[in-house]
């Protein structure tokens, strides 16, 4: 299943990959399992491939260079920068122009491309106006070196004056059963404007999914999410047994049901999960497949309303960088 990314956008799959993991974000990856997910997700025709710069400093694109080597045709790939990071944790947000300018290069170097197809400043830096920020990446559209600017966690003031300013393609933003903030007004705004959503994270890190059983499950950076953490745990998992007996009625996963649901809420709409192992991904994009009647929505909805869910999605550190 293909759509448009935004109004008169890139034909892009409905159902993409997120590949953080595949640098070590969510515990140990194996680099020749993840080569072989992207590979197997090209092949299958899912061509939205989604990275960082700063996921594990460069690392992640390295591995994409490697994966696409020989099929860069089928791939779309989308690259955020922006996001500084610390010993400890997120460091402060540079959307400078001149960093902008710097940056997609050593992105080119290290995913061995001449060309980023979505390129998006992956947080909004409040120390100087959004409109420099896009205008670099304008720049860069002008040279070639990207095709299309997307925005990620940015509030609907600073969707607005982005778009004033340039053709803004794409917000990037948490989006899933647990992750429905949005909905009020950022969803609005952006279908207003014809910028096409990607949804990242609609597994919410995976709980979703149904796979974290006891506290001792959790591994890597899901540690520090509230969400993952003390009592929270254990009234999301309360919350997930809710998920499952839905999803075991409906025949799918409890993740199938998750992203399912996510793509229902609009045919400008994709999203992008992420796994580093061909199995996941397989199972993770069936889900284009499964049908949610008007029906099943409504009884998803009145289970899992907005707000359901207990903990922040981010650290409070965190939660600060989050344009408001």
């Amino acid at each position: 299943m293909n759509r448009i990314l935004g109004k008169n956008g890139p034909v892009v799959s409905a159902v993409g990959l997120g590949c953080m993991g595949m640098s070590g974000a969510y515990g140990q990856s194996d680099e020749k399992e993840s080569i072989a997910t992207i590979e197997r997700a090209l092949d299958l025709g899912h061509n939205f491939l989604d990275t960082a710069d700063y996921y594990l400093a460069g690392h992640n694109e390295q591995l994409i260079g490697k994966a696409i080597s020989g099929k860069r045709e089928k791939a779309f790939l989308s690259v955020k920068t922006g996001q500084m990071v610390s010993v400890g944790g997120p460091g402060p947000v540079n959307g400078h122009p001149d960093y902008i300018r710097h940056a997609v290069q050593f992105s080119l170097q290290r995913l061995k491309t001449d060309y980023i197809d979505l390129y998006t400043i992956a947080r909004v830096d409040t120390t100087i106006p959004i409109e420099e920020t896009v205008g670099a990446m304008a720049e860069l559209v002008d040279k070639g070196l990207i095709r299309y600017i997307g925005l990620s966690e940015a509030s609907p003031t600073s969707i607005r004056k982005a778009a004033a300013a340039q053709n803004i393609t794409a917000l990037q933003i948490e989006y899933s059963l647990w992750s429905r903030d949005i909905e009020t007004e950022v969803i609005p705004t952006i279908r207003e404007l014809g910028i096409g959503l990607v949804g990242y994270s609609p597994l919410s890190r995976g709980f979703l999914s149904g796979e974290f059983k006891t506290p001792d499950d959790v591994k890597g950076n899901r540690l520090h999410m509230p969400r993952f953490q003390g009592e929270n745990f254990y009234r999301n998992l309360e919350l997930m047994g809710k998920i499952k007996a839905m999803a075991d009625e409906k025949g799918c996963t409890p993740s199938q049901l998750a992203i399912a649901w996510v793509l229902a809420q609009g045919n400008d709409i994709i999203t992008i999960p992420g796994t580093k192992r061909v199995k996941y991904l397989e199972e993770n994009i069936a889900a284009e497949n499964l049908n949610l009647s008007t029906e099943e929505l409504q009884t998803i909805n009145a289970v899992m309303p907005p707000g359901v869910v207990s903990g922040q999605r981010y650290p409070e550190k965190f939660m600060g960088t989050l344009n408001k």
